[in-house]
């Protein structure tokens, strides 16, 4: 079994269709790991939430906060779609419930212990190892499931900005969904930011990139991650980064995970964006 892990699709399904043929993905054999963001400002969400969606157990997603967007149109009344949203073919589909059902079993963390990977979509806090993350978002796989638009209204904002054993409620729900799904840079002590967009190198102290944290509890575990296309692909420092942008006009990028040395896998993007 070869395990390949691949980046933010976002609706880029010509794409991700030549991926898999380039690696010569073998349903026999082989386990793709999806970084979340499955849909959005690519021209193909319907299509691609349906190829990865009959992958069924070969395939292993975890929510991006474009996917949760998605869910949130779809189960919140009152939230609506933003400009340059690609996601009305989505929610007009004669499938549309079975595709978003599928989409919200989906987990926000995914750890495979014998091997110390951890999969999410964004990142970590300083102050989070791999089984703490882990079952930190089946608390929020618990409350999607209940009762998705509960859950879903909760967790826009940008506050509590530190992490606390002691959070509860919404506020506890929001920080958990905020750093798994839209973290790039916080603090040595876990305070984040998460209006920061830029490459790495445009952070300034106190801030910098949540995997370059001296000592993070996480560091002893693999974390494969994309949501930072401004980063794009990064193999060090503990992680394994895979937004290479494919849908603002950079590529959909594949990596074996069980082969440390080998190199990445792209296809070049057909797909553009006009807003990020």
């Amino acid at each position: 079994m070869t395990r390949w892990a691949i980046g933010d699709v976002q609706g880029c399904g010509a794409e991700l269709d030549e991926l898999l043929q380039r690696t010569r993905f073998n349903a026999d054999r082989d386990l793709l790991w999806f970084t979340g963001d499955l849909v959005n400002r690519g021209p193909q969400s319907l299509a691609t939430l349906r190829r990865v969606r009959s992958l069924a157990a070969n395939a292993i997603v975890v929510l991006g906060n474009h996917d949760l967007h998605l869910l949130a149109v779809a189960f919140v009344p009152e939230h609506r779609l933003r400009r340059g949203d690609t996601l009305d073919e989505v929610l007009a589909a004669a499938d549309r419930d079975a595709l978003l059902g599928w989409l919200l079993e989906r987990p926000l963390a995914h750890y495979d212990s014998a091997r110390h990977d951890l999969l999410v979509h964004a990142g970590l806090v300083p102050q989070w190892h791999a089984q703490q993350a882990t079952v930190l978002a089946s608390e929020v796989a618990q409350a999607l499931r209940h009762d998705p638009c509960a859950a879903l209204r909760s967790m826009y904002g940008d506050e509590p900005d530190q992490w606390d054993d002691a959070l509860e409620g919404a506020d506890r729900m929001r920080f958990i969904i905020n750093v798994l799904t839209r973290l790039r840079v916080c603090t040595a002590q876990g305070r984040v930011d998460l209006r920061q967009k830029g490459p790495p190198d445009d952070s300034r102290a106190p801030w910098m990139p949540w995997f370059k944290v001296p000592g993070r509890a996480s560091a002893a575990t693999r974390v494969v991650f994309g949501h930072w296309s401004a980063l794009g692909f990064h193999r060090g420092d503990g992680v394994l980064a895979l937004d290479t942008g494919c849908v603002w006009g950079g590529a959909l990028t594949a990596v074996n995970l069980d082969d440390p040395e080998a190199p990445p896998v792209a296809v070049r993007s057909r797909s553009t964006a006009a807003n990020d």
